[in-house]
């Protein structure tokens, strides 16, 4: 099984960026934290981190045919992007969103996802657990599928 996790904008930022928020750990940190959890499942993962809304969609569409699920921190996109939620639709692969925080208590406009409703879940406000949790369940669901 191939799980592809995708990041979007200013996640290459964390360990710095608002600690407070999003915590200590950088995204390499959770990348091996990810790996772990990873190998204990015997499951592949690939990373990616961009802040282009358009590289995540290229990404998205280019899983088709080679990765079985995808977890997904959009970042500031989850709040915009049509473009990504789309691509999710389009592509038929299952995906979970996940997010560092709590999107429900932050600002207003931050407790909309216009992207979860094409993902089969969301995980928020477990920090760096977010990531080990959304492979938990992306995997779950994969094989929940094969058994039927």
């Amino acid at each position: 099984m191939k799980i592809l996790f995708l990041n979007g904008p200013n996640l290459n930022l964390l360990g710095t960026r608002e600690p407070d928020k999003y915590g200590t750990l950088t995204l390499d940190n959770i990348q091996t934290f990810v790996g772990q959890e990873a190998d204990k499942l015997n499951v592949e993962v690939d990373f990616y981190q961009t802040n282009i809304e358009g590289e995540l969609v290229d990404k998205i569409q280019q899983a088709k045919g080679k990765y079985d699920g995808i977890v997904i921190n959009p970042a500031a996109y989850t709040h915009t992007s049509v473009a990504i939620r789309d691509a999710i639709l389009a592509v038929e692969i299952p995906a979970v969103e996940i997010h560092l925080s709590n999107i429900q208590k932050r600002e207003e406009f931050r407790t909309i996802s216009l992207t979860a409703p094409a993902c089969i879940g969301q995980i928020a406000g477990f920090g760096a657990f977010s990531y080990k949790l959304g492979l938990i369940a992306i995997v779950d669901y994969i094989k929940s599928l094969e058994q039927d």
